[in-house]
């Protein structure tokens, strides 16, 4: 079965770069967005030779070898030495490593990443041979982070691939624990760990990401706290305005020029910071006012979100379970938190269909290759660009419509607590 080549709605149509591991595809959405606020000052130009400051963020550290170099090479055209290095010296902690984390895991040991530790407190079982590449039939029964280490480190053996044993939770342990690592990335866990978990990371202020499958559907959430990242572009005529808002979460810190002496273009580098909330927010949050105040924009949302925040509350008084497919009375309490979920957030009558709610019901908790390929390849990209601070990162979830072959992003802003 190939995998979906899904198209990126993005639902927001405040100004950013889109992250590159999601594909974007304007769905025109953005035509009629709020012009960002009006600057206070700019920033002075300083123009350069483009070809030395391409020399300069070309300039290879002394610590990458000729043998990285080689390996690496594609990845460094793409984004740099600088990136590269920031890349090399990263230490990802992964709880959980289902198929979804299992992709996550892959794109980043290849992409060259200097450690990755594993927590997972599950054995292998039969059923998890059928999406997760990484396990055979001889792993059943073993501990499931020793067995996707053992398989992961033969993708790359410069990266050193920690398991834990499955006795260890890492949502019970000291939070001083997270302190040693650049960035957390939990998946397919129950809502109550994920806010345990995002909670442990921003106490000791390290970026979370959080990620889930249900056969064709699926999120990545992120939770960067306050996260600087560079763009590259043309120029413009203007000088761009720096150290004002540029949406609610988004600012302009800084703006630098060039001199492409090759293309005879004239280059800027702007640096932006972006503010997170935690996954506890982001899950209460209403949508965003450009949305609501749009009947255009409302109809584009996906059904996924009242279904999943009803999938959240379902688990959080069963203790981590959904509803059971033969009880008619949890089936039936699901539908209608769904309901009252879409109501809440103000999406037209028809936005929950019943086909829609049966067949997300039909995927609770199933594995389906494609479905965690494409949501493993665009978590994992956007980590990296986050890790070498290029690119807009997500901004904070993504929806993944496998039957529409659609993914969507959302920003779920609480509509208080973001001034600072």
């Amino acid at each position: 079965m190939e995998s979906p080549n899904p198209s990126t709605e993005a639902i927001n149509p405040e100004p950013s770069n889109q992250p590159q591991g999601l594909n974007h595809q304007s769905s025109g959405m953005d035509n009629d967005a709020a012009p960002a606020a009006d600057a206070a000052f700019t920033v002075k130009d300083e123009t350069t030779k483009g070809d030395q400051n391409h020399d300069q963020a070309q300039q290879r550290p002394h610590n990458i070898s000729d043998d990285e170099v080689a390996l690496y090479d594609r990845q460094i055209r793409l984004w740099g030495f600088q990136a590269q290095q920031l890349i090399r010296e990263a230490n990802i902690l992964l709880v959980n490593v289902k198929a979804l984390g299992n992709e996550v895991a892959k794109n980043l040991v290849l992409a060259g990443i200097e450690s990755l530790t594993i927590a997972d407190t599950a054995h292998v079982m039969e059923e998890d041979l059928g999406a997760n590449f990484s396990l055979t039939p001889e792993d059943i029964g073993k501990p499931r982070s020793e067995a996707a280490a053992t398989s992961l480190q033969k993708l790359n053996p410069r990266v050193t691939i920690t398991a834990h044993p499955p006795t260890f939770d890492p949502t019970t342990t000291d939070p001083s624990f997270f302190t040693r690592f650049t960035l957390i990335i939990a998946t397919d866990l129950p809502i109550s760990q994920l806010n345990l978990l995002n909670t442990a990371a921003r106490f000791s202020s390290v970026p979370f990401y959080a990620g889930g499958a249900h056969g064709l559907y699926g999120f990545v959430f992120a939770d960067l706290i306050a996260h600087e990242f560079s763009i590259s572009r043309d120029a413009p005529n203007v000088p761009t305005k720096v150290n004002v808002p540029e949406t609610k979460t988004r600012t302009v810190i800084g703006s630098t020029t060039s001199y492409d002496s090759s293309t005879g273009k004239k280059l800027e580098l702007v640096t932006k910071r972006e503010i997170y909330q935690p996954l506890i927010l982001a899950n209460s949050s209403p949508l965003p006012s450009h949305i609501l105040s749009s009947p255009r924009r409302l109809h584009k949302v996906t059904p996924l979100l009242p279904c999943l925040r009803a999938l959240w509350d379902f688990e959080a008084t069963t203790g981590g379970y959904g509803p059971s497919h033969s009880s008619n009375a949890e089936l039936g309490n699901f539908t209608a938190t769904a309901t009252a979920k879409s109501r809440e957030l103000q999406l037209p009558n028809d936005a929950l269909k019943a086909e829609f709610l049966r067949g997300f019901l039909q995927s609770l908790y199933s594995e389906c290759a494609p479905t965690t390929a494409f949501l493993g390849g665009a978590l994992a990209q956007d980590v990296i660009n986050v890790i070498g601070r290029k690119e807009q990162p997500v901004q904070n979830m993504m929806f993944f419509d496998g039957e529409e072959s659609r993914a969507d992003v959302l920003s779920l802003l609480p509509e208080v607590g973001m001034d600072s």
